[in-house]
Order: structure tokens, then C-alpha cells, then sequence
């Protein structure tokens, strides 16, 4: 933490000013790894915000992302 300073606090994704657009490739990508790993099929047409949360839910699935 900078001295002084505040952790900016995340946002959720419903939250995001862009959430509404659709995803970025990379989020594409990371999805269509993670779907496979997990065995799901997954919409191709997501928002930024709904993929953040569908990776957030397959990471948990598949045991991605943590620590």
C-alpha cells in the first residue's frame, strides 16, 4: 500500500461501466480452456461482466486461480 493511500476496492462486474459489451478475446480464450477443463459448454456471446463471472465460477471448478 502506497503510504496514505487506499487499496481501491473492486468493483463487481455488474458494477463495470464496460460490462455491458461484449468479451474481450482474451477472456474468450481463457474461457474456452477452462469450459474444456471442465467439462462445459459455454455461450459465445457473454458480456465482459458475465465472462468475469463465468471464469470466476470455472476457476473454482476447475481449481484454477488459487493460491
Amino acid at each position: 500500500m502506497v503510504d496514505g493511500l487506499e487499496p481501491n476496492p473492486e468493483k463487481a462486474p455488474e458494477e463495470w461501466v464496460t460490462g455491458d459489451e461484449p468479451m474481450t478475446g482474451p477472456q474468450r480464450s481463457y474461457l474456452g480452456t477452462l469450459a474444456q477443463e471442465a467439462g462445459e459448454d459455454v455461450p459465445g456471446n457473454l458480456t465482459k461482466a458475465e465472462a468475469s463471472e463465468k471464469i470466476d465460477d470455472l476457476q473454482r471448478k476447475t481449481g484454477r486461480g488459487t493460491e
